[in-house]
């Protein structure tokens, strides 16, 4: 496997950093970034860096500037998109389709950003569909409104919405059985944490290959 590299790339939000997982041979890019509370270190970020270059897939994991600066908080979802559309140049510089997406806060930007930007398709890990006990504030516009084929990865019991909870629409919804919105599943559940990961970089390499 070719060695992990990391790039700061300014963007008019700020430093963002992208940090290279490559493959030998890639035919794709996967840019994913992270959610409002969290960075690059989401377990389920981590294994699509570790598995996806083996099946021919690039990944490059994507640090927001909020996030490079150290703050705490998201900045306003604008803002967020700004330092996606700054990011992107570097993403789309192998030559290669890529993959927009993200976890949570990360999917909605790959979704609002994907036609505008040129992505081959969208990746969203853990689309909060709604805040948690607040259905009525639903976000399926913009999952809907992605434009590009589309793979929704949820968890099972993901307070920010779960599997049954999304209309039909021209996007694939794969599960995590009883996994949260980080992909957690408790001690007691019929998979492990590990199978659960498992369930996540298995769809997203089935789902990769499919794109043409």
């Amino acid at each position: 496997m070719t060695q992990e590299t990391s790039e700061i790339i300014g963007t008019d939000a700020g430093d963002a950093r992208v940090t290279w997982h490559p493959a030998k041979q890639p035919r794709l890019v996967l840019a994913v970034s992270h959610g409002a509370g969290g960075g690059i270190e989401a377990r389920d970020l981590q294994a699509l860096a570790r598995v996806l270059p083996g099946h021919g897939v690039s990944v490059a994991l994507v640090e927001q500037p909020w996030r490079v600066a150290g703050k705490k908080l998201a900045p306003a979802p604008k803002t967020l998109d700004l330092g996606w559309r700054g990011v992107w140049p570097a993403l789309a510089r192998p030559g290669l389709p890529v993959i927009s997406g993200g976890r949570s806060a990360g999917a909605r930007v790959a979704c609002r950003t994907a036609v505008e930007l040129g992505a081959h398709a969208v990746l969203a890990l853990g689309f909060p569909l709604h805040p948690p006990g607040r259905p009525e504030k639903s976000r399926a516009g913009e999952l809907l409104g992605s434009g590009v084929p589309t793979l929704v990865v949820q968890g099972g019991n993901d307070p920010f919405g779960k599997p049954a909870e999304f209309l039909d629409g021209p996007f694939e919804l794969v599960e995590v059985p009883h996994g949260d919105h980080g992909f957690a599943v408790p001690k007691r559940a019929e998979i492990t944490q590990d199978e659960a990961v498992t369930v996540i970089t298995d769809a997203v390499v089935k789902w990769a290959g499919s794109l043409g």
